[in-house]
């Protein structure tokens, strides 16, 4: 009877969850990348603001910088999907100005706007400009006051709807995917729940023994050195300043803006990314090599072995939490002070941590058995790296074109897009987690399989550790 009742509940939960995931249509949050190639006389900071009508609220714009005169840069903007009219500003200097090959990009597809809208008898509002001269593919205008802009009916919402009808087919197959993977993970955690259920209540009898441990790791994984664990913070420091030398200095990567217009220096805004694949790192190699490392106390009968992964995890979230400060310290020292936002850090850290819990406990079992597994996943490491949008930026790279929507979205099938992207949204963005929903659903159903079929592997090899080591 007991049985049934929770296969009833298991059934009717699942099937809510199903109808919800099938019929939820998009993220709350989807802006739209506004781009377009300027030439002028003068340099200039390139205002756009956006609307639902021509009256505009001061905090509605974002900024780009045209920054060479005479030459031709590509500039773009975060827009509301929803607005209806922008207003572009051109500085306040005298100048001219040609502004051509306008499009909008909203979820990987591009949608051209005709040059017409800024026609002198078609636009909303024209101030301090004059010779303003327009056709389907570009429109110059020359500034004569100090308060340059055009106004025009020329916002995404029109597109949106047509990228929405365009993407629709693909909307459906991703929800559908998204429900499939979340009934395995309801599935798997019904079949296995007796072998699941049995790793957590063993992690939490043994909790005061984990945390013991983990310190005694975190400190004799540098015993012996003059500067101790001081060497644990040198080198993630190290890694952040030669990538912050090679793109911005070395490749001339600009600073970041969030989409509600304040600029970020690109260390900051790589911080946030490193941080979290910092960890990941540690606890995956780490996790990966816990049994082969503590050989000594796998042969222990009475040991629980099970808590090895998971000692090597703790040990690694001490190195975690003080960049974490650091990166908080760093923002605040730059201006950009602590918001509500900030804390789902925390949640974040707590996703990653499930994650590579749930991926050691298979890894540390197989390896045991393959050594060559330890080497391969050094591999894997140093390839996702470039794979997740640490370095470079997701929406950017959409923005560009240079890559097709179906690719970025396998990109995003990658569970460490989440959650880089979620520390982003934290500290640059102000996005909450339910904001991305989709994400967030298809992340902790991953992240189940994961756990479930660690705690199976791990359990099933067990008895052969001791033996084998």
């Amino acid at each position: 009877m007991k049985k049934k009742a929770i296969i009833a509940l298991l059934a009717l939960f699942a099937l809510l969850i199903n109808v919800f995931l099938i019929t939820y249509p998009k993220e709350t949050r989807e802006d739209t990348v506004l781009r377009f190639s300027i030439e002028g006389s003068e340099a200039a900071n390139i205002q756009v603001y956006y609307g639902a009508d021509s009256h505009f609220a001061s905090e509605n714009q974002t900024t780009a910088v045209y920054k060479t005169p005479g030459e031709t840069e590509e500039l773009s903007f975060t827009v509301p999907s929803d607005a209806e009219c922008i207003r572009i500003d051109f500085g306040s200097l005298p100048a001219d100005y040609a502004v051509y090959g306008m499009n909008y990009t909203w979820r990987g597809t591009n949608y051209r706007v005709s040059m017409l809208a800024f026609a002198p008898d078609t636009a909303l509002e024209v101030s301090d400009i004059g010779e303003l001269i327009a056709d389907d593919g570009m429109f110059s205008l020359k500034v004569t006051g100090e308060d340059p802009f055009i106004t025009a009916s020329a916002g995404p919402h029109g597109f949106k709807q047509a990228a929405a009808d365009h993407a629709g087919l693909m909307g459906t197959i991703r929800n559908f995917l998204f429900a499939g993977i979340f009934d395995a993970a309801i599935l798997l955690l019904f079949i296995f729940r007796k072998r699941f259920s049995t790793l957590p209540v063993e992690l939490w009898q043994n909790r005061v023994l984990i945390l013991q441990l983990a310190k005694n790791d975190f400190k004799t994984k540098y015993a012996g050195s003059v500067f101790g664990i001081i060497w644990a913070f040198i080198q993630p420091t190290v890694t952040v300043v030669v990538y912050w030398f090679v793109f911005q200095i070395g490749l001339g990567a600009g600073d970041k803006m969030s989409p509600g217009g304040v600029t970020y220096a690109f260390v900051l805004w790589l911080m946030a990314g490193l941080v979290p694949w910092f960890f990941f790192q540690d606890t995956l190699v780490g996790g990966t090599n816990a049994l082969l490392e503590y050989t000594y106390l796998v042969k222990k009968v009475v040991f629980k072995i099970s808590i090895l992964p998971i000692v090597k995890e703790i040990s690694a979230l001490f190195v975690h939490l003080f960049f974490i400060g650091l990166m908080m310290l760093l923002y605040t020292l730059a201006g950009h002070f602590p918001t509500l936002h900030w804390l789902q850090v925390f949640y974040y850290s707590g996703c990653l941590f499930m994650y590579c819990l749930g991926v050691s406990f298979a890894t540390c079992a197989i390896v045991v058995f393959f050594r060559d597994l330890s080497q391969i996943i050094t591999i894997i490491i140093q390839v996702q790296v470039w794979l997740t949008p640490i370095m470079w930026d997701f929406n950017d790279m959409a923005a560009s074109g240079r890559m097709p929507g179906w690719l970025l979205q396998i990109f995003k099938l990658n569970p460490m897009f989440y959650i880089v992207s979620g520390y982003r949204d934290s500290m640059i963005n102000g996005v909450w987690f339910f904001e991305r929903l989709n994400l967030t659903v298809y992340f902790w159903a991953v992240t189940g399989i994961f756990f479930v079929l660690g705690a199976f592997i791990f359990k099933r090899l067990k008895v052969h550790f001791a033996d084998t080591l």
